[in-house]
C-alpha cells in the first residue's frame, strides 16, 4: 500500500514540476520586454494562477494534517489552544497600545501616504507584536542558555 501511495505522490511531483517548468520556459522565451510591453504577454497570468493554486492546495493540506495531528493528541491540542489564547491577548494589548496617528518623518512632516486611521493603527499593531514576540524569543534563548550552563 505504501509503495502505491509513494508512486502516486512521485507521479504528482513530476506533473507539478513539469507544469512549473513549462511556465518557466514560456516566460523565458517571451523575454522581459515582451512581457512588460504586452502586460504579461499571455503567460504570466496563468503562471501566477498556477502558483497561487499550488500554494493554496499546499497550505490546505498542511492545515488539514496539522489539525488531524492535534485532534489525535488532546494534550497537544490544549497547549495549542493555550498558545492561541496567549497570542490573542498579545494582539489585543498591542492593538490598544498602537497609535493611529499619521506617520511623520524626523522633521515632523506627514509622510506621503502616511495618513492616520485604521491602516496606520494596524501597521503599528504589527510593529508592536513583532517587538513583543522578538523580546520573548530573545528572553527564551537567554533563559535556555543560562539554564543549560547551570546544569
Amino acid at each position: 500500500m505504501n509503495s502505491t501511495i509513494g508512486k502516486i505522490l512521485n507521479g504528482l511531483i513530476v506533473v507539478i514540476f513539469a507544469l512549473a517548468g513549462y511556465f518557466f520556459v514560456q516566460v523565458l522565451m517571451k523575454g522581459d520586454e515582451a512581457i512588460v510591453n504586452e502586460q504579461g504577454a499571455g503567460i504570466v497570468g496563468p503562471f501566477v494562477y498556477y502558483a497561487t493554486a499550488l500554494f493554496l492546495v499546499t497550505a490546505g493540506i498542511t492545515l488539514l494534517f496539522s489539525l488531524l495531528g492535534l485532534f489525535k493528541k488532546p494534550e497537544a491540542l490544549k497547549k495549542t489552544l493555550l498558545s492561541l489564547v496567549l497570542f490573542g491577548i498579545v494582539i489585543a494589548i498591542c492593538y490598544n497600545v498602537a497609535d493611529d496617528g499619521a506617520v511623520r518623518d524626523v522633521l515632523g512632516q506627514v509622510i506621503e501616504g502616511g495618513e492616520q486611521g485604521t491602516n496606520s493603527k494596524l501597521v503599528s499593531t504589527g510593529i508592536w507584536i513583532t517587538l513583543i514576540l522578538g523580546a520573548v524569543a530573545i528572553a527564551s534563548i537567554v533563559f535556555g542558555g543560562v539554564k543549560s550552563a547551570l546544569k
